[in-house]
């Protein structure tokens, strides 16, 4: 399956999932630029709704982003695994760095320790919580990621059943 129509699929899946589950997250209109073992990338377009009375992306779609890209990972590696797990987000950190004036980004890269988290939750009856880290950033016109805020959430999960 070709790159673009798996992102696509995977950007459908997840609005079509804040559409069903969580409204609020579908209308912020996210989009999957990446999802890997290792890594979920998540842009959120600064628009009318996202933004706030300085034109800059309103904390509160940061929010929905860093959530996004962390809870999609993490949903990801639980299918991955096979098992059923549940998950939720136990605390939520931001620094804000600098206002995002464009589109942003939502990095997260510890897809490796979330892979042993989902293990670990499965071969327990006990919830498992660790810290994740998710990095928003603005593209800048070379390519490159602009940080303007670092988020830390405390992934929650424990076994169904």
């Amino acid at each position: 399956m070709s790159t673009t129509l798996q992102r696509f699929k995977e950007t459908l899946g997840l609005r079509v999932f804040g559409w069903l589950k969580i409204p609020l997250l579908a209308s912020v209109r996210p989009s999957v630029v990446e999802l890997s073992e290792t890594r979920c990338v998540v842009r959120i377009p600064l628009r009318r709704r996202t933004r706030n009375h300085l034109g800059s992306m309103y904390f509160g779609a940061l929010a929905i982003g860093a959530d996004c890209a962390g809870g999609l990972l993490a949903m990801d590696q639980i299918k991955r695994s096979g098992g059923k797990v549940s998950l939720v987000f136990k605390s939520f950190q931001a620094t804000f760095l600098k206002r995002p004036e464009a589109d942003v980004y939502f990095i997260c890269d510890d897809g490796p320790a979330i892979r042993d988290q989902v293990r670990r939750a499965l071969d327990s009856e006990a919830r498992i919580t660790e810290p994740m880290a998710i990095q928003a950033a603005v593209r800048l016109a070379d390519g490159t990621f602009d940080p303007v805020a670092d988020f830390t959430l405390e992934l929650s999960l424990k076994r169904k059943g």
